[in-house]
């Protein structure tokens, strides 16, 4: 290996985005905040790295295992670069943004980093785009936030989309209530998220068949809300499952025909969600497109608040686009006057301008990669 292909190498999980994809993914990012604009969604640009009591407290506690630390060698205080945007919204929307009027309704486009990848993201660096509605509570503000990430979507036209919620708290609860070791709540917990029944039966012991009826309370809505309506749950679990429903409701009526998925003992991803959670897919596309759910500020010293957001994943958004249309661009020859150019951009051209004379301007315009040549005043295909 050569000492620049040695120096060229990047660490796993990162890499360079190059033309035309790092374009693409900046328009992506701005027609998504647009349409989050159009909702009244501000933007909120917070920094890099934190530090790191701030970042790692509250909502971001649950992120810890997945931050990168470094020592600050201004402050000699150990900081923490950000592997989720969420924790940060929130930090502002408590502190420089307290006195704001509530619903506080924020957006952002950012990169984030963590310690490591998953099976389905093996990035450890991708950008996020997201939203989040902070001091509002009940489903009309749930349905809010569902239903602009499948606006946002539909604007890319991505699609058709499907909708899964979950109730990650409900299980947690019932989980709670049998007096388990943690280490037993621990392995139930992942039995319930690989749906594995006999596992489950094994680790629930006498309320076994419970958590078997909520497993098997899962899929598309109808069916799913008919299986959780027979099923003996405590009050508390109760009151999360006529929510999940209540919730179902709105989007039905929003959007009929959504497809819309329940799976009530989801739990993954969905650490520090304190209520209703969603995850929205394309069809077609094996990862996610994005997910959110409802979670709780720590005051800190401040009256704590209740939001909800959604953040939407870049990389799987560029993947379920596809290739990127490549654009004209044209061959604009030294000595050209500056209307011409001017004129092409006007067009939707992009213009090269020679800085030289050439002998051969389409041999030129072939090796620049340009499509057309400016030439007799107008932009003329270059023969292939």
């Amino acid at each position: 290996m050569t000492e620049l292909a040695s120096r060229s190498l990047l660490p796993a999980g990162l890499q360079d985005v190059l033309p035309p994809d790092a374009a693409h993914e900046a328009e992506v990012g701005v027609r998504l905040l647009g349409v989050f604009a159009g909702h009244g969604y501000e933007r909120v640009k917070p920094p890099l790295v934190e530090f790191e009591e701030g970042l790692l407290s509250g909502t971001g506690a649950a992120l810890a295992n997945q931050t990168f630390r470094l020592m600050d060698p201004i402050s000699q205080r150990m900081m923490a670069v950000r592997s989720d945007v969420t924790p940060q919204v929130a930090r502002i929307a408590q502190s420089r943004l307290a006195r704001a009027p509530r619903p506080l309704r924020l957006s952002y486009a950012e990169d984030i980093l963590r310690v490591r990848g998953s099976e389905l993201r093996p990035e450890r660096q991708f950008g996020q785009v997201g939203y989040e509605l902070i001091g509002a509570e009940g489903p009309a503000a749930d349905a809010e936030v569902i239903l602009l990430a499948l606006e946002g979507l539909a604007a890319l036209e991505i699609g058709p989309l499907s909708v899964d919620l979950n109730a990650p708290t409900l299980v947690t609860s019932l989980i709670a209530s049998l007096g388990l070791d943690a280490e037993t709540q621990r392995q139930l917990r992942r039995a319930l998220d690989h749906k594995d029944a006999a596992e489950v039966e094994r680790r629930a012991a006498k309320k076994a068949a419970l958590f078997v009826a909520l497993l098997a309370a899962t899929g598309p809505a109808e069916r799913a809300f008919d299986r959780l309506a027979k099923i003996e749950l405590p009050a508390i679990a109760r009151r999360e499952a006529e929510a999940l429903h209540a919730l179902a409701r709105l989007l039905d009526a929003a959007m009929p025909g959504l497809l819309l998925t329940i799976d009530p003992v989801e739990h993954r991803g969905f650490e520090y969600q304190t209520g209703i959670s969603f995850s929205v897919f394309g069809v077609g596309v094996k990862a996610e497109l994005g997910r959110g759910g409802r979670y709780r500020i720590d005051g800190a010293g401040r009256e704590a608040e209740t939001a909800t957001g959604c953040t939407l994943y870049m990389d799987t958004l560029i993947g379920a686009l596809g290739d990127v249309a490549p654009p004209r661009r044209v061959f604009v020859p030294h000595g050209s006057p500056a209307e011409a150019g001017r004129g092409l951009r006007a067009q939707g051209f992009v213009t090269l301008a020679g800085l030289a004379p050439v002998d051969d301007v389409v041999a030129e315009a072939r090796r620049l990669g340009c499509g057309y040549v400016f030439k007799s005043g107008a932009a003329t295909p270059v023969a292939s």
